[in-house]
């Protein structure tokens, strides 16, 4: 049996078709992932009502007890990764702060998500360490020399250093995306709400009620905006928090709007008014920017795609007739 699976991971055939197959399974799960996600609203807004709880007793802590001891409002950690983040001192060597503040905006809160990063990004590297140099040195008959299969295992260490950081950027930049494509509405909402005479705190906590069919991620920032700003002693830490999570121009212009607002007393609504507009019209900016580099970048695919089919079609019957119109 390990004959005919060494046998088979030297079959470079084998393996061409194995990768290929893996390829149409992620394309076909990736298309039917839209299909069968649920609406995860409501499970977004039960978590932000346990965090929000969480804010409150925290809060009456510190009231009842005037210490500057922190307490923990999220669950703790996984046991053997807080073990094992412990035991190597990795707070030390891998833990940085700059760490944190991207968990936080791909939506990770807490010790728990810090310290699985603090462990797999230890974890990764070494296990892609192991794999490629089994396969290298051990599988594969590669006729290289060794210090060109040690270089290739470092390398394939120093990638699964980064995966943990990749994976971190891309859910940044999804979540980002999404709290951009409906911060725009968000305000036109908010605006609406506080012409109507609504307080701060209560215009946020409806737009988040409203916009969680467009941008959940948006919505559950919110929520937990107008949860800090119910408990918080001072609401420029509530704000200043909200721009540590969603680090967008947009969000940290319109906290520091309302920020001056309450400070000096200018109309919250008018600033509102101008910062929508501001809003609405640098999204379409960008549209436009998106739209006026579209035909450069449409130029490869032309050339590589459409073209060599548009020649097939047009010159292949010229082409059949010519080799066989004397028969």
């Amino acid at each position: 049996m390990l004959d005919l699976l060494l046998t088979k991971l030297r079959d470079t055939q084998f393996l061409a078709m194995l990768l290929a197959a893996v390829a149409a399974g992620a394309t076909v799960i990736t298309l039917a992932l839209p299909l069968l996600n649920g609406d995860t609203l409501a499970k977004r807004m039960n978590a932000v009502g346990a965090e929000r709880d969480k804010i409150r007793q925290r809060e009456r802590e510190k009231m009842m007890t005037r210490s500057n001891e922190k307490v923990s409002l999220r669950s703790s950690p996984k046991q053997y990764m807080q073990t094992a983040v412990e035991q190597f001192d990795l707070n030390k060597w891998l833990g940085q702060e700059a760490a944190r503040e991207k968990l936080m905006q791909a939506g990770y809160r807490g010790q728990g998500p810090y310290v699985a990063y603090l462990f797999f990004r230890m974890v990764v590297p070494i296990i892609m360490l192991i794999l490629s140099s089994t396969y290298l040195f051990l599988v594969l008959e590669w006729d290289q020399p060794s210090f060109v299969k040690i270089g290739i295992c470092l390398f394939v260490a120093y990638v699964g250093i980064q995966l943990p950081d990749v994976f971190l950027k891309n859910g940044i930049g999804k979540r980002m995306m999404s709290v951009n494509r409906a911060f725009p509405d968000a305000l036109d909402l908010l605006l609406i709400c506080v012409e109507s005479g609504m307080s701060i705190k209560a215009a946020f906590k409806r737009v988040g009620q409203e916009i969680g069919s467009q941008s959940i991620e948006l919505a559950e920032e919110l929520a937990l905006l107008t949860a800090e700003l119910s408990y918080l002693p001072d609401r420029r830490q509530a704000y200043e928090n909200l721009t540590k999570r969603v680090n967008l121009d947009s969000v940290k212009s319109v906290c520091m709007a309302l920020q001056q607002a309450e400070r000096y007393g200018t109309p919250m609504a008018q600033t509102l008014r101008v910062l929508s507009q501001e809003n609405r019209d640098t999204r379409m900016s960008e549209a436009e920017k998106k739209a006026a580099g579209l035909p450069p970048k449409l130029t490869v695919p032309m050339i590589l795609f459409f073209l060599p089919v548009l020649f097939i079609v047009i010159l292949g019957p010229v082409i059949i007739r010519v080799m066989y119109g004397g028969e």
